[in-house]
C-alpha cells in the first residue's frame, strides 16, 4: 500500500463518487477503481459499498479512512519539515488554558530572529491537547495531573504512546477579579465560594477526569461552562465569577487586575508537558520547555 493509494482512497471517500474523485485526481476512472480494489484486496475487506448512486464507506471502511488520514497527514508533515527545500523553522504546542504557557511561547519566538518560521499554539480542551500531540499536530502539550486523575491520564497517554513529564507541583488557588468580594482575603475556603458562580472550561463528554479545574464542582449550585479564557475573565468582572487554578499567572498577558488567592485545601496539582515516547525533541522544543521551567520555578 502506497501513500498515493491512500490519497486516492481519501479523495474517493470525500467525494462519494469514483468518477468525481478521478476528475479531482486527474486520472482515469478505471485506474482509480483498480487502485481502490487493490487496497481492499490488501486489507481483506470492503472499504466501500458500491451502487448506481455512487460509493459509500462501510463501517470498517470509515475506521480505515480515519487511520489513513492520520498517516497521510503525518507523511505530509514529515515531507514538509525534512524533505522540501525550505529553511522554515516549525514548532507547535497545544495547551490547557495557561497564560504562563502562552508567555513561554512568546519568549521562545522573541529569542530568535528566524527568517522563516511556522509556529502554532492551540489553547483547547484537554482531549484535544492529547490528540494533537498523538497525531503530530503539535510537538508538545501542556497539561496537569493530580492524585485523582493521574491513573486515567496515564492510561490515556500510554494508549497514545505518549508520556507526561512533570515540571512543578503547586498548591491550588482561586482566580478572581480584584473587585470580587473575597479579593481582600489571604486564603479562601470552599464554603466561601458557595454564593459565587464557578467558571469552568467545557470539556464536552469527557469532563470528569479531563477537567481543567482540580476541585470537583459537581455540587456547586452555580456553574458556568465556557470555551475560552477571555470569556472567563469577563464573567469574573460581570458576575463575580471565579475559577480554580495553579496560581501561576502571567499578569503581563491577563492584566494586573486579576488575583490568585490560595485555596484552603490539601490537594495539589502537577503541571508538565506531554510528548511522544522516545521522540527526539528539537532545539526549539527544548527552548520552549526551558522557558516553561523558568516561569514555573519563579
Amino acid at each position: 500500500m502506497t501513500i498515493i493509494q491512500l490519497e486516492y482512497l481519501i479523495t474517493v471517500a470525500s467525494s462519494n463518487s469514483i468518477n468525481e474523485a478521478a476528475n479531482k485526481l486527474f486520472i482515469s476512472q478505471p485506474t482509480l477503481s483498480a487502485a481502490i480494489k487493490e487496497i481492499e484486496s490488501t486489507v481483506g475487506f470492503s472499504i466501500f459499498n458500491r451502487s448506481n448512486r455512487g460509493v459509500k464507506l462501510t463501517l470498517k471502511g470509515e475506521e480505515f479512512v480515519t487511520y489513513a488520514k492520520q498517516v497521510l497527514d503525518q507523511y505530509n508533515l514529515l515531507e514538509e519539515k525534512f524533505v522540501s527545500k525550505n529553511n522554515k523553522q516549525y514548532f507547535s504546542v497545544s495547551l490547557q488554558h495557561y497564560t504562563f504557557a502562552v508567555k513561554a511561547f512568546v519568549e521562545t519566538l522573541q529569542s530568535h530572529s528566524f527568517d522563516q518560521y511556522e509556529f502554532s499554539i492551540f489553547e483547547t480542551r484537554t482531549k484535544d491537547v492529547i490528540d494533537n500531540v498523538k497525531n503530530f499536530k503539535s510537538d508538545l502539550g501542556v497539561i496537569y495531573t493530580t492524585a485523582n486523575n493521574e491513573r486515567i491520564i496515564t492510561r490515556i497517554l500510554n494508549d497514545a504512546n505518549l508520556e507526561f513529564v512533570p515540571l512543578v507541583e503547586c498548591a491550588l488557588h482561586v482566580y478572581l477579579h480584584q473587585d470580587h468580594p473575597l479579593a481582600n482575603l489571604s486564603k479562601i475556603t470552599l464554603d466561601m465560594l458557595d454564593d459565587y458562580p464557578c467558571c469552568v472550561f467545557d470539556q464536552g463528554d469527557n469532563s470528569l477526569f479531563l477537567a481543567e479545574e482540580v476541585i470537583s464542582i459537581d455540587d456547586n449550585k452555580k456553574i458556568i461552562k465556557v470555551s475560552d479564557r477571555a470569556t472567563i475573565l469577563n464573567l469574573m468582572i460581570g458576575l463575580n465569577g471565579y475559577t480554580i487554578c495553579s496560581g501561576i499567572i502571567s499578569q503581563e498577558l491577563n492584566g494586573s487586575e486579576y488575583l490568585s488567592i490560595p485555596l484552603a485545601v490539601n490537594e495539589t496539582m502537577t503541571i508538565g508537558y506531554i510528548k511522544h515516547k522516545n521522540l527526539y525533541l528539537n532545539e526549539i522544543c527544548q527552548e520552549y520547555i526551558g522557558h516553561l521551567k523558568d516561569y514555573l520555578n519563579q
